[in-house]
């Protein structure tokens, strides 16, 4: 006889907190004021922005994650298979040479999940 599966309930999906209640709550569990917290904020965004742009390139934000920028070379035009139709050559353009910014999650942030 097969198995039988339950489904399971779903859960009331909630909203993210906008950064007006991070704010509050931060000022609530750590007895700073709002501005006080605001101006952390804001600082560890000049820390970080100085980090990723001239200094070494990558941030840690300790227990949590760490900020890393990857430079990707530039790709000339090229000509290739398209997928969807077999048989059919496809061309793809030319990409400059660009920065991305990748979040890697540190093991503190993923024993919480």
């Amino acid at each position: 006889m097969a198995k039988r599966t339950t489904k399971k309930t779903a859960t009331k999906t909630t909203k993210p907190r906008t950064k007006s209640e991070i704010f509050t709550a931060l000022a609530e569990t750590t007895g700073l004021k709002r501005k006080e917290v605001s101006a952390v904020f804001e600082g560890l965004q000049t820390l970080i922005k100085k980090d990723i742009s001239r200094g070494p390139g990558a941030f840690v934000v300790p227990g949590l994650m760490k900020i890393v920028v990857q430079k990707k070379p530039a790709t000339k035009a090229r000509t290739m298979p398209n997928p969807f139709k077999p048989g059919e050559m496809m061309t793809v353009k030319a990409k400059p040479a660009r920065k991305i910014v990748k979040v890697r999650p540190l093991k503190n942030l993923k024993d919480m999940v």
